[in-house]
């Protein structure tokens, strides 16, 4: 396979919703395959830091499935079935359910997610090699820029 290399003009003419769709797509399947060698599914990570009040959870508070659903409503995906993430968690005895259907994170499962976590700047530093600290803000700036010009909110 080979790769096409645009010049400036070129690559100022490209759409950058296929672009960054690519770049979505591509950094998504590298998280989710990095999480899978640590043995985790990216919506079993996400449910453990959710409920963890080490992490995303404010009080440590359980929450069901549908609960967990809206809380991550922007970043799941299609495919993320959070009942069969959750029930694998369980297996693991890294959550429990209560009579409410109430999941709660376990100090098995929080120390899971703690070390879980510890590879994230790795894998940050992967996903952003040769790319300096100014770099990432424009991008992350002018990618906000877009969101706003189009209507959308960048929050």
């Amino acid at each position: 396979m080979t790769t096409r290399h645009f010049s400036d003009a070129e690559l100022a003419a490209q759409p950058v919703a296929y672009w960054t769709g690519v770049a979505h797509e591509t950094l998504v399947a590298y998280v989710r395959a990095q999480l899978a060698e640590l043995g985790l599914t990216q919506p079993q990570y996400w449910i453990l830091r959710n409920l963890s009040k080490n992490d995303l959870s404010p009080d440590g508070r359980g929450m069901t499935v549908p609960e967990l659903q809206r809380a991550m409503s922007t970043y799941l995906r299609r495919e993320d079935d959070l009942t069969a993430a959750a029930e694998a968690l369980l297996e693991r005895a890294w959550l429990t359910r209560d009579d409410e259907a109430r999941l709660w994170i376990t100090e098995t499962g929080d120390d899971a997610r703690a070390a879980v976590k510890r590879h994230a700047p790795a894998v940050r530093d992967r996903i952003h090699r040769g790319i300096d600290d100014a770099d990432h803000l424009t991008a992350m700036k002018v990618l906000q820029q877009m969101i706003r010009n189009t209507g959308g909110t960048a929050d």
